[in-house]
């Protein structure tokens, strides 16, 4: 009898000794899941991506696949300038004007970033420019809406990008006709702003897409502009695109007091700071803004 009681004591015992190693390691693995899940609700980054064996898990793969085919859909995604120039006709501030750069074709545009910068030449010898459709109006701002790297950006968060930039400047400033720039980089602008005749030139232009954001818009400021600036020579607010990026009326404020500043300084560029950020730290909101010279290579 004690033998039997031994015998049955250890098969009780033993199936739970060798259960709990695994139950531990379920525990484990099961926190571990959870920290990834909860750290990936605040970021769009690929983190915590999993594995299956050596390699990666095939649904991960399948998402990789299909957000870089996202960023060069948005690349090579023609702007449809009809239905842009009249969703910026509606704002108000004129009918804009059509510049194009001197790429020829969007092949052209990424193998030739110079010719991005450039305005195209125009087939009417006399005009010399196909600057010439763009009325000179000597006013405080004037907006280019460019397509950049990701047509699709400024399609999407263009016009209300530009809305509240007027909203939030129209009243202290006279504003130019906008003008929309297609195969264009940033420093077009410069072009477009000397045409103009404006103290102050903001871009609104499609930025580099990446393999989590596709659609982002970034805004190029350059006091007292003219061909021949540099990205030394200007600021930028970028990663425009909410609900996950920065909103359109913390950009439109970002941008307002960058004016403001460069007015007070006669300058842009490097020797200008915005100090948003730390006003709305103090009014206990936190603000997401890209205020980096140059960071994005247009």
């Amino acid at each position: 009898m004690k033998r039997r009681d031994v015998r049955a004591k250890l098969e009780v015992v033993a199936p739970l000794e060798e259960a709990e190693p695994n139950s531990k390691a379920r525990s484990k693995s099961e926190a571990a899941q959870q920290f990834w899940t909860d750290l990936r609700r605040s970021t769009q980054s690929r983190i915590g991506l999993g594995r299956t064996g050596d390699a990666l898990p095939t649904t991960r793969v399948l998402e990789f696949r299909a957000a870089h085919a996202a960023a060069r859909d948005a690349v090579h995604l023609p702007l449809d300038v009809g239905a842009l120039r009249k969703r910026v006709a509606a704002l108000g501030v004129g009918e804009p004007a059509h510049v194009r750069s001197r790429a020829s074709d969007r092949a052209e545009y990424l193998r030739r970033p110079d010719l991005g910068r450039l305005p195209a030449e125009s087939a009417d010898t006399a005009v010399g420019s196909a600057l010439s459709v763009i009325p000179h109006s000597g006013a405080e701002i004037g907006f280019v809406l460019a397509d950049g790297l990701s047509p699709r950006a400024l399609t999407d968060h263009g016009p209300a990008t530009l809305a509240a930039l007027i909203e939030e400047l129209a009243p202290h400033y006279s504003i130019a006709q906008p003008v929309i720039a297609t195969q264009a980089r940033v420093a077009l602008g410069d072009h477009i702003a000397d045409a103009m005749g404006v103290a102050t030139v903001v871009v609104l232009i499609g930025e580099r897409p990446g393999l989590s954001v596709a659609d982002s818009l970034g805004i190029y400021l350059t006091h007292l502009p003219r061909p021949g600036r540099t990205d030394a020579d200007r600021n930028c607010v970028s990663n425009i695109h909410p609900p996950e990026g920065l909103g359109y009326t913390q950009a439109a404020k970002v941008v307002a007091g960058l004016i403001s500043g460069a007015r007070l300084l006669g300058r842009s560029g490097v020797d200008l700071k915005d100090t948003s950020r730390a006003a709305a730290l103090t009014d206990g909101e936190v603000v997401s803004i890209g205020n980096v010279d140059g960071a994005h290579p247009h």
